[in-house]
């Protein structure tokens, strides 16, 4: 659960980078465990609750990433993808040579929560920004 807790810390850091004016994501660890039967692998879940007008710096996860919208209407978008607004209920994906371009609160007035769940090596990093 430490693990995790660094992993969330990295993620607000890098949201804190994109825009000094911009509100800040809040980031939750759900969960963190090895994944039997698929060697060097873990599963990470972490909540993301948008505060309105919240945006994501430019990133990668070099992971498989599923999201799952909760609340409110965000909008994503990974590298030479087309750009989707997704309201609860709705998912999107990520994969490991993905680079997520735009992640945003698309209401200025309302918040968004979504959960995403990672596949990814163990121990590695679970965001790299992207210059």
């Amino acid at each position: 659960m430490y693990r995790v807790l660094l992993l969330a810390s990295a993620l607000l850091g890098l949201t804190t980078v994109a825009s000094a004016q911009t509100p800040e994501a809040k980031v939750t660890p759900l969960l963190s465990r090895d994944l039997t039967g698929f060697e060097g692998k873990e599963a990470i879940m972490l909540m993301v609750e948008y505060p309105p007008g919240a945006v994501d710096p430019v990133h990668r996860h070099n992971a498989h990433a599923f999201v799952y919208v909760l609340e409110g209407t965000i909008v994503m978008q990974v590298k030479g993808g087309e750009s989707v607004t997704l309201n609860p209920g709705q998912t999107f994906y990520e994969g490991p040579d993905d680079v997520h371009i735009v992640g945003r609160n698309a209401s200025t007035t309302a918040p968004a929560r979504f959960v995403v769940f990672f596949v990814k090596e163990k121990g590695a990093p679970i965001l790299i920004p992207v210059p």
